[in-house]
C-alpha cells in the first residue's frame, strides 16, 4: 500500500485513506453524506453547533445506525468575552426594523423576541460526552480542560481547528489530540478566536507546512483542496490529512439546495468574497446582491450571533425560492476544480491518485 494513504492520524482514527469531510452547519450537513465518507474509508462529519442536547443524541443514534465507521461531531466554542449573549427588547425591536425590507420582500413572517439566540453550549458539550462520537470537533476556540479531560476519558479523539501559528500552539498545548490548519481559501467561516479572523488570513500552504514542522500534533491541511492533487499537495507538505469541504457540499448527498449546488459547479464559483453579511462573522461566499446590500449600509451587519439569528429565515426561504440574490452560498476558492456531485465518485477520484 502507498504510504500516502497511511500514517498517525489514519492509524488512530481507524480509517483507510486521510480523507476528512468538513463539517456544515445550518442545515448543509446530512447523515447520508457523512455516511458516504465514512464507508468509504475515509471520516465524515456534521456540523452540530444549531442542535440542542437531545438533536445531538438523536443524531447520534441516526448517525451509528448508517455507519459503524468513524465519524466527528462539530460545535462552535462559545466566544469568552461574551459566552451567552442576550437579546434585549429594545435590541430586538431595532434590529427588527432594519431587516423589515428583507423579510417583506420574501414574504417571510417577522420572527418572535427570544432573549437567548443560540442554544446553550453547555447544554451541546454535555451531550455530545453522552454521545461519544470517535471525534469531537470544535471550531473559533479550545474547550474547557473538564470537557478536554472527560473526552480522553472515553476515548474520544479532540480535533481543534486554527488559522494561525498561535492558534495551532494554544490547541497543542491545551492536548488536543488533532489540529486543522485551515487556510483562507476554505469556504465557510474563518474560525480564528486569538485575533481577528482578518487579522488572521494566512494561506493553507504556509500554515500547514509551518504547523506541520512546529506541532508534534497530527496535522489535517483544509482550504482550497478540492481533488486528488490538492490531498497529495497536502499530504507532501507534512499534513497526516486532507479535509475537504465545499467539493463534498456540491454533492448531491448534502443538505444544501440544488441551486447553490449548480453555482459551485458553475464558473460564477470562480468569484468568492470574504464577509460578515450573513453571520455577523467572517465567512467566504459566491457575492450576490444582498452582500452587496451589507457593504452600502452602516447599521448591518449586526454583530455574531443576531445577524445570524435575524438573517436565518431570509436564508431558507431565499434557498426555498431560489432567490441568489438573497440566499447564501458558501465556495471555497478550489471550487472551480468541482467534477463530481456524487459523493462515491468524488471520494473514489481523491482516493486513487494515493
Amino acid at each position: 500500500m502507498n504510504d500516502l494513504r497511511q500514517n498517525d492520524l489514519t492509524a488512530r482514527l481507524d480509517i483507510a485513506y486521510p480523507i476528512i469531510q468538513g463539517p456544515f452547519g445550518g442545515n448543509l450537513s446530512t447523515v447520508e453524506l457523512l455516511a458516504a465518507v465514512s464507508n468509504a474509508g475515509g471520516m465524515g462529519s456534521y456540523g452540530a453547533h444549531q442542535l440542542g442536547g437531545d438533536e445531538i443524541l438523536s443524531l447520534n443514534t441516526e448517525i451509528r445506525h448508517a455507519t459503524d465507521r468513524c465519524f466527528a461531531l462539530n460545535l462552535w466554542i462559545p466566544d469568552k468575552e461574551n459566552p451567552s449573549p442576550v437579546l434585549s427588547r429594545d435590541q430586538f425591536e431595532d434590529y427588527l426594523a432594519r431587516f423589515k425590507p428583507y423579510y417583506d420582500a420574501l414574504q417571510v413572517p417577522y420572527p418572535t423576541y427570544t432573549e437567548q439566540v443560540l442554544v446553550p453550549y453547555e447544554e451541546q458539550a454535555e451531550a455530545i460526552l453522552e454521545a461519544a462520537p470517535p471525534v469531537f470537533s470544535f471550531v473559533f476556540g479550545i474547550p474547557s480542560k473538564a470537557i478536554l479531560q472527560a473526552c480522553r476519558q472515553r476515548g474520544i479523539t479532540t480535533l481543534g481547528a486554527a488559522t494561525n501559528l498561535a492558534e495551532v500552539q494554544a490547541l497543542a498545548a491545551a492536548g488536543v489530540d488533532l489540529v486543522l490548519a485551515t487556510g483562507f481559501e476554505a469556504g465557510g467561516h474563518r474560525v480564528s478566536f486569538l485575533r481577528r479572523a482578518e487579522d488572521s488570513l494566512m494561506g493553507t500552504l504556509a500554515l500547514a507546512r509551518i504547523a506541520a514542522e512546529q506541532c508534534e500534533v497530527p496535522v489535517i491541511a483544509a482550504g482550497g483542496i478540492a481533488d486528488a492533487a490538492g490531498v497529495k499537495a497536502a499530504l507532501s507538505l507534512g499534513a497526516q490529512a486532507a479535509q475537504i469541504g465545499t467539493a463534498f457540499l456540491a454533492c448531491d448527498e448534502s443538505g444544501t439546495s440544488d441551486t447553490h449546488k449548480d453555482l459551485l459547479h458553475s464558473p460564477e464559483s470562480g468569484n468568492t468574497v470574504l464577509h460578515r453579511g450573513y453571520t455577523g462573522r467572517l465567512a467566504r461566499f459566491i457575492p450576490n446582491d444582498f452582500l452587496a446590500e451589507m457593504d452600502a449600509r452602516d447599521d448591518l451587519p449586526l454583530p455574531y450571533p443576531f445577524q445570524s439569528w435575524f438573517t436565518t429565515p431570509l436564508k431558507r426561504r431565499a434557498a426555498e425560492l431560489g432567490r441568489v440574490e438573497f440566499a447564501s452560498h458558501y465556495a471555497g476558492q478550489g471550487a472551480p476544480l468541482l467534477q463530481y456531485r456524487k459523493a462515491s465518485e468524488l471520494f473514489e477520484s481523491l482516493v486513487t491518485a494515493l
